[in-house]
């Protein structure tokens, strides 16, 4: 397509854009069930839409919009039990995982930079290794699917500049044995990350209601950063990432000085510039206006069809759980798996199953009678499979 010669109206452009997105799973028709961002909700959106134009970036002209940022992060740190943070408000998981490892690198100046992580870890921390030149060494998992902290002891070296534990696996929402991680970098004073994108708006909401997870946070002294995703379960919109540090230092180890801008000697730690201040003024509001018993009874909705669920998949032959859900993420797998992904697409279902299972989130737009005609056509597929 040639850039045009002119332009066109606005209602031929809305018309246009229509027809192309017409392809498009959306939300709320409740078909997209292997995704962990869901339709934001309806105060960020007016948030996002009134403060379109704050840029981070350059804080000397939105003054207000830092301030604010701030007090996001520091609510943030609270509910992972720090009080007062460093940090941003970022583009996601993946740019917040990048900024650890950085941190953790440029602290350490070590010539031949590790970082060891499960082998469940999500592929950001591919893109930070090949970006940064630290090597991965991947820690093997144990029957549960969380990381054996006995191979990770095993695979410390002098080169170890930090460790990762994930709270939330992607593909299982497993949770680490971090208690087990914490102890071990303070034994041999390597500072840990958790990788919480998605349990971090999930943990401390279903710990709270009583189910048995691991603590993960900030109150275990090994742990030096967290990556938390509010534009996951906690319904801003996209891109609505964390990164929170403990200490200073890992903020003034990646901090580069941007001078030319409206508020003078601006000192930057994100990957990006210029960068939206409309989603962090959104992630202050939703975590002002829902509180944490709002967000405690999202997740509990949440947790609760997780577990019904797993239930109705094991009544159904030929399909058979992954592990038994911990967060609100339920993994199966079945015979002729691609086949029954297939078919399922054909249905326009949200779904994948390249991991060797199909995964299913019970994000806040999800809800049972979505899952209810889900498993309908998979009991179809299946018996005809049989």
């Amino acid at each position: 397509m040639r850039f045009p010669k002119e332009g066109a109206s606005e209602e031929e452009v809305l018309r246009e854009l229509e027809r192309k997105t017409s392809e498009d799973l959306t939300f709320d028709s409740g078909r997209i069930l292997g995704s962990m961002c869901t339709y934001p909700h309806p105060l960020a959106v007016k948030v996002v839409q009134r403060y379109i134009d704050r840029n981070l970036g350059d804080p000397g002209l939105h003054v207000g919009s830092q301030k604010i940022e701030k007090e996001a992060v520091d609510m943030l740190a609270s509910l992972l039990g720090l009080e007062g943070g460093y940090g941003n408000i970022v583009s996601g998981g993946t740019e917040a995982n990048i900024l650890a490892v950085r941190a953790f690198r440029n602290l350490a100046s070590v010539e031949k930079p590790e970082l060891i992580l499960p082998e469940s870890a999500h592929f950001s921390f591919i893109k930070a290794g090949e970006m940064l030149g630290v090597k991965l060494v991947w820690a093997k998992l144990r029957e549960d699917y969380s990381v054996d902290v006995k191979d990770v002891e095993s695979k410390i070296t002098d080169n170890t500049v930090g460790i990762v534990g994930i709270a939330g696996t992607t593909g299982l929402g497993v949770v680490d044995d971090i208690p087990a991680l914490s102890d071990l970098a303070l034994d041999y004073g390597i500072p840990l990350h958790v990788d919480a994108a998605f349990g971090g708006f999930v943990i401390p909401f279903a710990k709270a209601l009583g189910y048995d997870i691991p603590d993960f946070d900030f109150r275990l002294k090994g742990v030096k950063s967290i990556t938390i995703d509010p534009h996951k379960m906690g319904m801003v919109p996209i891109p609505a990432g964390g990164i929170i540090f403990r200490e200073k230092k890992y903020i003034d180890a990646i901090s580069v000085l941007a001078p030319y801008l409206a508020g003078g000697r601006i000192w930057q730690a994100t990957i990006t510039g210029t960068r939206p201040g409309a989603s962090a003024l959104a992630v202050w509001a939703m975590i002002k206006h829902l509180g944490f018993e709002g967000y405690r009874e999202v997740v509990k909705q949440a947790m609760e069809l997780s577990r019904w669920f797993a239930a109705e998949l094991k009544k159904i032959p030929g399909v058979y759980l992954i592990r038994e859900p911990v967060l609100n993420i339920v993994s199966f797998g079945a015979d002729k798996l691609e086949k029954v992904e297939e078919e399922l697409k054909k249905r326009k279902w949200g779904i994948s199953a390249h991991r060797g299972y199909i995964r299913v989130v019970m994000m806040p737009h999800v809800r049972r009678e979505h899952l209810e005609e889900f498993l309908r056509d998979l009991r179809e597929i299946v018996s005809r499979m049989l």
